[in-house]
């Protein structure tokens, strides 16, 4: 049965490639909630975290509205929420901003919830990483947050660009890979602003 098995699943391609699991360290050096109406969010010393996300903030909610992210579906079917955060870190705001010749892009904003210090990389986290924070709060990486064009035309405004709707499709090009990840609450409470952070990335392989 063995040889049968080797000859009608010959193998063509290499070997998988797996990558071992690792921990890393962190700081949550700023901390950013959004009004229940409006994406942009402010600077808060706090965030109070539930199974549905922060409690009143624009992405809240244990289910979310579906949109041009998942084709798959109608516009605005009902769904799981795994955006209930979105994390950004200031080196990669800072290419984008560069490669958008622009002084500065803040985390507000584009609606970040985390400005994480100490992680290489940010926004190449693969999905199912988990962010341990000291105070006893877990989050879950869910996926790449792709840049859009809503962000961009708040990033237009605040900048005072002299043609808005250029800079707004400027930056789902150039932040591409760097802004940010999207995660989801897997156990709540409160995330102080300076908080430590224990970074357990997963055990990583290609699916070919």
């Amino acid at each position: 049965m063995q040889e049968t098995n080797l000859k009608l699943f010959p193998v063509t391609e290499p070997a998988v490639d797996i990558v071992p699991g690792r921990k890393l360290t962190a700081k949550a050096a700023a901390l950013y909630a959004a009004p229940f109406d409006h994406f942009e969010t402010r600077a808060v010393e706090e965030l109070h975290l539930g199974f549905d996300g922060i409690a009143g903030d624009f992405h809240g909610g244990t289910t979310r509205r579906s949109g041009g992210r998942e084709p798959w579906y109608p516009r605005g079917t009902e769904m799981r929420n795994e955006r209930q955060l979105s994390l950004v870190a200031a080196d990669e705001l800072a290419i984008v901003a560069e490669r958008m010749v622009l002084k500065e892009i803040k985390p507000e904003w584009i609606g970040a919830n985390l400005l994480i210090e100490g992680v290489p990389h940010l926004s190449m986290l693969p999905a199912g990483s988990l962010m341990f924070f000291k105070g006893g709060v877990t989050i879950k990486i869910d996926a790449q947050n792709k840049p859009c064009r809503i962000a961009g035309q708040s990033i237009a405004q605040h900048v005072g660009a002299a043609d808005r709707d250029a800079t707004a499709l400027l930056f789902p090009r150039e932040a591409k890979r760097l802004r940010g990840l999207v995660a989801w609450v897997e156990k709540p409470g409160t995330i102080k602003v300076g908080e430590e952070i224990s970074v357990r990335v997963p055990e990583q392989w290609i699916y070919r």
